[in-house]
């Protein structure tokens, strides 16, 4: 085994566009004015990660786009003919606030595809761990249609293209964006092979999804774990609900690989969320799964990139959690550490919140 820690990422990622008919070609397209969803969080992950030398100790680079048949055991060929169409033409939109751009397609599958070959850079064992850049998001996609910001359903995609390639038999989702990971639950809510856990802000995105109610069907009855955190929750509650909650249900499935859905938007300064992490809950959280991944499935763990729009802050998170993953240390320090510690919740809040998280442990058991 090479350097321990893969790094996937390609900088047409960075092209796709949610402005509509603009570029394409080699033109990069300009960001969509007034859109969350801008490359440049992203860019700015990879940025930091070069200008403190982290990139060098990684084990750094692109992949291929993932195949149709890998589309076609995740997503209706409807939708995938419709989505290649409008992006030839110039872009428009599939589905609920997931706009795109000409050549959009091309890049999700791509983008699906760093997911694709992280998943498979670990199971073959060329790296014990790795993170995907991968952009467009995917956790909100359904099967049939692009659901915020999200093209395609890149877990889902890279899960169902390695169990095809390497016959593993289950895999663990664990989704810490701020918003509900309602996509991949929708893709896997009748199945026992994969878990899917999610933790994020109660009722934010989408509205009226997310609740501890939503357990899976059928067979996959019991294998659907959500895990709604109260508005204005820091790092407190976080690693709380990572000691009570994730780490025994993982225990408890043992999975031969987990996936991490790595949302950077449940940070203090997040235009789109409402709760208090900083760059050292990013890394105290990847510090956790990296010791339950060690116990329970050979260190086999992936983390794919989702959600973020904090352009100053998201790099600080990202950087921290590729560290501990990595087991490197740079010399960036975090300027809005301090400032973000000061704004944790009262005791008082956490104390309910944990007394939450603890009935929602009972009704589970």
């Amino acid at each position: 085994m090479g350097k321990k820690t893969a790094f996937l990422h390609d900088e047409r990622c960075f092209w796709h566009t949610t402005s509509g008919n603009v570029g394409g070609g080699w033109s990069q397209p300009p960001t969509g004015a007034g859109n969350s969803e801008t490359p440049e969080s992203k860019r700015r992950i990879k940025a930091l990660l070069d200008v403190s030398g982290l990139t060098a100790k990684l084990d750094s680079h692109s992949a291929t786009p993932v195949t149709e048949e890998d589309l076609l055991r995740v997503h209706e060929p409807t939708y995938l003919e419709q989505f290649k169409t409008q992006s030839d033409a110039g872009g428009g939109e599939l589905g609920l606030i997931a706009p795109f751009g000409r050549g959009s397609y091309e890049i999700a599958c791509l983008s699906a595809g760093l997911a694709k070959q992280a998943l498979a850079d670990v199971l073959g064992g060329h790296n014990k761990n790795a993170f995907s850049l991968s952009r467009p998001p995917g956790h909100h996609c359904l099967p049939d249609q692009g659901f915020g910001f999200c093209l395609l359903a890149n877990i889902p995609i890279a899960i169902e293209a390695a169990k095809a390639a390497s016959g593993i038999e289950k895999v663990a989702v664990v989704d810490w964006d701020v918003h509900h990971g309602n996509g991949t639950q929708t893709i896997f809510y009748n199945r026992p092979d994969v878990l899917t856990i999610s933790l994020h802000q109660e009722n934010c995105f989408p509205q009226g999804s997310g609740s501890t109610k939503e357990g899976g069907e059928g067979k996959g009855e019991g294998y659907n774990y959500n895990i709604p955190l109260l508005p204005g929750g820091g790092h407190d509650v976080y690693l709380y609900a990572m000691e009570r909650l994730v780490l025994p249900a993982l225990r408890s499935f043992k999975p031969d690989l987990i996936v991490i859905a790595s949302g950077l938007d449940a940070n203090s300064v997040d235009p789109l969320g409402r709760m208090l992490l900083y760059s050292d809950s990013y890394r105290e959280m990847t510090r956790l799964m990296r010791g339950v991944a060690d116990e329970i499935c050979a260190g086999r763990l992936v983390v794919v990139h989702e959600g973020g729009y904090s352009e100053s802050y998201v790099p600080f998170c990202g950087l921290a959690l590729i560290e501990a993953l990595s087991d490197e240390k740079t010399e960036v320090e975090d300027p809005l550490m301090v400032a973000t510690k000061i704004q944790q919740p009262e005791a008082r809040f956490n104390a309910l919140q944990k007394q939450i998280l603890d009935e929602i442990a009972v009704n589970r058991a």
